[in-house]
């Protein structure tokens, strides 16, 4: 069975910056792409960016330019880091295995003065 856990959420200011960290379990990691979704209060959730097993990646128009996504197959970890956030990115952020039922847990992502 796969696992995806997240971590990194917390509370940030206006411009700040945030890294979120989702380590997943089982050899499933290399073959696979992932993502990064986010729910909104109130509204559905999106998603945020992606990367292949390649290494390509591919942003929300919202988060370009601020976000970027990475990945490290020695620790089976996708990174999320997020730089100028904005009151809008305020979520919570999942991570999910491509092609696949699998989500994390989900990590709370406050912006705010």
């Amino acid at each position: 069975q796969v696992q995806l856990v997240e971590s990194g959420g917390g509370l940030v200011q206006p411009g700040g910056s945030l890294r979120l960290s989702c380590a997943a379990s089982g050899h499933i990691f290399r073959i696979n792409g992932m993502a990064w979704y986010r729910q909104p209060p109130g509204k559905e959730r999106e998603l945020v960016a992606s990367i292949t097993s390649g290494g390509s990646t591919n942003y929300a128009d919202s988060v370009k330019g601020r976000f970027t996504i990475s990945r490290e197959y020695a620790k089976n970890t996708v990174y999320l880091q997020m730089d100028s956030l904005k009151p809008e990115d305020t979520a919570v952020y999942y991570c999910k295995l491509l092609g696949s039922g699998y989500w994390g847990q989900g990590t709370q992502v406050t912006v705010s003065s």
